[in-house]
């Protein structure tokens, strides 16, 4: 077996990926997240309203022992988000990709930047259809070729940063 310090652990990136929440609704789906966020080096954004408790209290009492290895961040807004995103990627320039199981455009047809924000809807209903109206040159989906309508929040936010990363060759094991 291997050691703590043997463990794979890839590249880290000045400019990392950025996963947002846009008012996320079920407590362990966004736990699992922030917990890929934690591993992953990404900031977490959580957009709007939330369905549920971050303060310390909530976070302790549901076994959170990450939490505090992951960069959380809140926002009123989505367009509030994307403003502190692009402010950090300076002089780089931030987009976002909207996820979204009404996408026609996949997401294994886009080619991710460093910097790029990775957005997702609440579970029940998704993004706001005037939103992927309006941007509908940055809607990308997974494809599935079951009949099921869509995957898991959680498991749609690691295929979606998992890909960013590989593309950027963050996923080279390091060796120190």
């Amino acid at each position: 077996m291997s050691s703590e310090s043997d463990r794979l652990r890839g590249q880290t990136a000045k400019q990392p990926f950025h996963v947002v929440l846009v008012e996320p609704e079920i407590p362990p789906n966004t736990g699992n997240i922030a917990r890929l966020c934690g591993a992953t080096c990404a900031p977490l954004h959580l957009v709007g309203k939330l369905g549920f408790s971050i303060d310390e209290h909530a976070v302790r009492r549901a076994g959170l022992d990450y939490w505090h290895l992951v960069d959380v961040r809140t926002h009123v807004d989505l367009a509030s988000a994307e403003a502190e995103i692009a402010k950090a990627a300076q002089p780089a320039v931030s987009r976002s990709w909207l996820f979204s199981g009404k996408a026609t455009r996949s997401y294994l047809d886009v080619e991710f930047q460093l910097g790029d924000a990775l957005v997702f809807g609440k579970e029940s209903v998704g993004l706001p259809e005037p939103l992927l109206q309006a941007r509908e040159d940055r809607v990308v989906g997974i494809p599935m070729p079951g009949a099921v309508r869509s995957l898991n929040l959680a498991n749609s936010v690691a295929i979606g940063l998992y890909e960013a990363l590989r593309q950027r060759d963050l996923l080279r094991v390091r060796t120190e």
